[in-house]
């Protein structure tokens, strides 16, 4: 008989929801003693309360302007990442002119990067979309192509003596075998996102988490500073559910399919 969901959820999620409700207990009884000053380490209740007085800033200005930047940047990835992957797997030749040219754009600092960046297309949207392109695209592009990579042995050859096409083969055979690797790149993906649109707003930035955060941190402003760097955490860990929540599904409905 099949547990109910929220036995399932409490027997994955059980243990790591009481070390956090732990350590959440011991981080205010701490910063409540003095033991560590306040613009140091502030208490999760004055984090809590600066989220309250402070969310029409972050919730309605600051967090929509961060999540319009990683939408952005992350559909940027999957549509160059799948269409190079796609194209290298095709053509050998396209594989060896361009697959060193995606490691070595891994190789350079986003730091160094982003006043280059904003030089290009000043202080708008676009210069944080860019950070957020290069951080993402690398995990997409190479876990897909990985995935294409497999062979589908001896469906392929199945399917070949039956007179497919090569566009065939690639369709109902490469593709559905890729697609694991595909969402391992995704899950990695969308987490850089919100790590690459931080580091493009802390350099160059009007709104958004990131600038929020390094105006509160020159500020001494810790609890609104670790206010927006928890709805930073938050929206990866949502948007990398969602990501699980969607493989789940298509490969569900592909197994079925098949």
């Amino acid at each position: 008989m099949r547990k109910p969901l929220i036995n399932q959820w409490l027997s994955h999620y059980g243990l790591f929801i009481l070390l956090l409700i732990s350590l959440l207990l011991v981080w205010q009884a701490v910063a409540q003693l003095g033991l560590v000053p306040p613009y140091i380490l502030p208490s999760p209740s004055s984090i809590a309360q600066a989220l309250i007085e402070d969310g029409h800033l972050l919730l309605g200005k600051h967090l929509l302007a961060t999540l319009k930047e990683v939408s952005l940047g992350f559909l940027l990835s999957i549509v160059i990442g799948t269409t190079l992957a796609a194209g290298m797997h095709t053509f050998r030749i396209l594989e060896k002119a361009l697959y060193p040219f995606v490691v070595i754009s891994q190789t350079i600092p986003l730091i160094a990067l982003s006043p280059i960046f904003i030089m290009w297309f000043g202080y708008t949207i676009w210069s944080k979309v860019a950070v957020v392109f290069l951080t993402a695209f690398f995990p997409i592009i190479v876990s897909t192509y990985d995935g294409l990579k497999k062979s589908g042995g001896e469906y392929e050859e199945l399917l070949l003596t039956m007179g497919a096409t090569h566009w065939g083969i690639f369709r109902k055979i490469q593709v559905p075998i890729a697609l694991p690797s595909f969402f391992s790149g995704l899950k990695l993906s969308i987490v850089y996102c919100v790590v690459g649109a931080t580091i493009g707003e802390w350099l160059g930035g009007s709104e958004g988490l990131g600038y929020y955060s390094r105006r509160m941190s020159s500020n001494l402003n810790a609890d609104s500073m670790f206010a927006s760097v928890f709805l930073l955490s938050l929206i990866g860990i949502l948007l990398f559910a969602a990501i699980i929540l969607l493989e789940k599904s298509i490969l569900k409905r592909k197994r079925f399919n098949t």
